[in-house]
């Protein structure tokens, strides 16, 4: 069963909103990156995270497609985030969350 929406209080929530404003501008990391092994947790803690420190625009699918459309592609151009038509430039704006830890 699914975790509650305390989990962004939680030990893996709190771990998850440290990394994702680790993330630099101009760079995207995924959901699977943030919580290897359950990339939903961590789409379930960002999508109850109104924090406007959590950069959420900066995660991504692991295929560069992005789950909120054109308010976030508007927001990652802003940053200079490179894309390939409809997706983010993987090679070039991805940064494997280990790397955030």
């Amino acid at each position: 069963m699914g975790r509650s929406p305390a989990e962004l209080n939680s030990p893996g929530g709190r771990a998850v909103l440290t990394r994702i404003r680790r993330i630099p501008p101009g760079h995207v990391t995924t959901y699977g990156d943030l919580c290897p092994g359950a990339p939903r947790f961590a789409g379930q803690v960002l999508s109850r995270c109104h924090d406007p420190s959590v950069p959420w625009q900066r995660v991504v699918r692991a295929d560069g497609s992005l789950a909120k459309g054109k308010e976030q592609r508007r927001l990652l151009e802003a940053e200079g985030v490179p894309f390939r038509r409809s997706r983010v430039d993987m090679d070039a704006a991805w940064i494997p969350a280990g790397e955030l830890a």
